[in-house]
């Protein structure tokens, strides 16, 4: 039998610390293992946005643990697809890679409330990928 190589996904966004993260988060959660998740920010925070953590908790995915990460060659060059939030322009290019802009609004400074539908509009992006990459589950 021979293995099935796994599509892999690269969410970048500036701080690494809401949007990118919960795009992460459900794409773990959602794919149940099918498909290989990075996350990076251009310019890393010191922590994961509490209100994304929050935000994130309310729909049963625990995003506590997470710490932001630095954008790497070599996480851009491993991944398939790269997805960028607001960071376009930091992101190395690489031929043959997908990539995708999402304009999603930035969690950054904003309490549980105002992050809720950006998770979800989130949600909703990451169901339609999961689709796109996967179509026979």
């Amino acid at each position: 039998m021979t293995a099935i190589e796994k599509p892999s996904v690269l969410f970048v966004c500036v701080h690494n610390a809401g949007r990118s993260q919960m795009a992460a988060a459900f794409l773990s959660h959602l794919s149940e293992g099918r498909i290989e998740v990075r996350s990076a920010g251009s310019a890393p925070a010191e922590s994961v946005n509490p209100s994304a953590v929050e935000a994130m908790a309310e729909v049963g995915i625990d995003m506590s643990a997470e710490i932001p990460k630095v954008l790497t060659t070599e996480a851009v060059q491993d991944s398939d697809v790269v997805i960028t939030m607001g960071c376009g322009d930091a992101c190395p290019f690489f031929p043959g890679k997908r990539y995708e802009d999402w304009k999603l609004e930035d969690p950054a400074g904003q309490g549980v409330e105002g992050v809720r539908p950006i998770r979800d509009e989130i949600r909703a992006r990451i169901e339609n990928l999961i689709a796109e990459l996967l179509p026979a589950s």
